[in-house]
């Protein structure tokens, strides 16, 4: 067999994977994110979900489901970045992608997407969240990507595994007389410490990018091979996870505590630490994440379909759902005759008394995923008409 023809083969594998597996755990990860904003912007709870002393099995869980999406969507960027080595990009190639990408990404986090969390734009209301962490960890990877593989992804694991041996950095410790943040605390805010106006500082963020890039591999794997890795790998992790969660130790700064209910001793066991992630908030995420991975994808249903849409088009979708939901909160309130003008606002501060109960929020998210899978669908053809244009790679 020529090399032409090997390297054909590759690609046709590639592609057939993608749309089996990657592009519908995405999908799922972004429907997922789709429910948590609706319960943002909809939800007539005034605590956290994940308050013991005040939520419900409901409503923890509601939220629970959702800590799969960020780290999801990470990792699986950190994959997509080695598999598009393999379709001819050169490393210097690449690494200008990802610096450019990384840029436009972080833009779009403070503005685009700040805009729609509050219909105003209020430089002194800027949090940077998802899309700066995924911008600020691609710029690294730029870097990364000419060291060997293997350096690459144990650096990963080492930054997602050890990450938590800072989490006694105290930024008011950094602060001036006049209450202002030294350029090491504006370091340890970038990198480790969680507080406006970064929601997602990198390091731990970065880990799971570069481990992703290190999974690369797996996807080339004899389909066999493939799903076996993923799924053992999947394991380890759950594992791992429920192993050191028990031991109440090392990996989260909030351990687990028996509570008088059995059901809540178990939501108390769940609830690990996102801000910054946790070592084992990561390995409840991503155990799951590689099992989802490893499922077999020869499933061609609708629902199937719609993920595979919605993964095809994440920054579509992403971009796109902040300002649906948001728009549909101000229409239920002009319906309801309040004042729309208090809507025009980020959602903690919408009236006190705004909101449903979960049913409605998830009849809300129906709602959001029925409308946003047209407009996906549309958009991923069009993305498939210009395939090769160098915009497509940005939206």
């Amino acid at each position: 067999m020529s090399a032409a023809h090997s390297r054909h083969d590759l690609l046709e594998l590639f592609d057939s994977r993608r749309l089996a597996s990657v592009d519908r755990v995405r999908g799922l990860v972004m429907v997922l994110m789709a429910l948590d904003h609706v319960r943002w912007f909809f939800s007539d709870a005034d605590f956290s979900p994940t308050d013991l002393a005040h939520t419900s099995v409901a409503l923890f869980l509601t939220r629970w489901v959702t800590h799969f999406c960020a780290p999801a969507f990470v990792f699986l960027a950190g994959t997509g970045a080695f598999l598009s080595a393999t379709r001819g990009t050169t490393r210097p190639e690449l690494a200008r992608y990802l610096v450019t990408r990384g840029l436009w990404l972080i833009f779009l986090e403070a503005t685009v997407v700040h805009v729609a969390w509050s219909f105003q734009f209020d430089l002194d209301r800027q949090y940077l969240g998802v899309l700066w962490a995924i911008g600020g960890s691609m710029i690294a990877m730029a870097g990364l990507i000419f060291l060997p593989l293997q350096v690459v992804g144990l650096a990963g694991v080492a930054l997602i595994a050890g990450h938590n041996l800072a989490d006694g950095l105290d930024l008011d410790s950094f602060k001036d007389g006049a209450g202002h943040l030294s350029a090491l605390g504006w370091l340890a805010n970038v990198l480790h410490v969680s507080r406006p106006p970064i929601s997602y500082p990198l390091i731990p963020w970065l880990g799971v990018m570069m481990a992703g890039y290190a999974f690369g591999p797996v996807l080339l794997l004899p389909r066999a091979d493939s799903l076996r890795v993923a799924a053992v790998g999947g394991a380890v992790l759950a594992v791992a996870f429920v192993l050191l969660r028990a031991a109440n130790g090392y990996g989260d700064p909030t351990p687990w505590a028996v509570q008088p209910e059995p059901v809540f001793s178990t939501l108390s066991f769940l609830n690990t630490k996102k801000y910054p992630p946790s070592l084992l908030y990561l390995l409840m995420t991503l155990g799951p994440t590689l099992l989802a991975l490893a499922w077999p994808s020869g499933h061609t249903g609708p629902i199937s379909r719609l993920l595979v849409a919605f993964g095809r088009v994440p920054l579509f979708f992403y971009l796109l759902h902040l300002y649906l939901i948001h728009g549909l909160a101000l229409l239920v309130a002009w319906a309801q005759g309040l004042e729309v003008a208090a809507f025009l606002a980020p959602f903690m501060d919408f009236p006190k008394d705004w909101g449903f109960g979960l049913p409605a929020v998830y009849g809300i998210w129906a709602a959001v995923v029925a409308m946003l899978y047209p407009l996906c669908r549309w958009y991923s053809r069009v993305k498939a008409r210009h395939h090769g244009s160098w915009w497509v790679g940005y939206l």
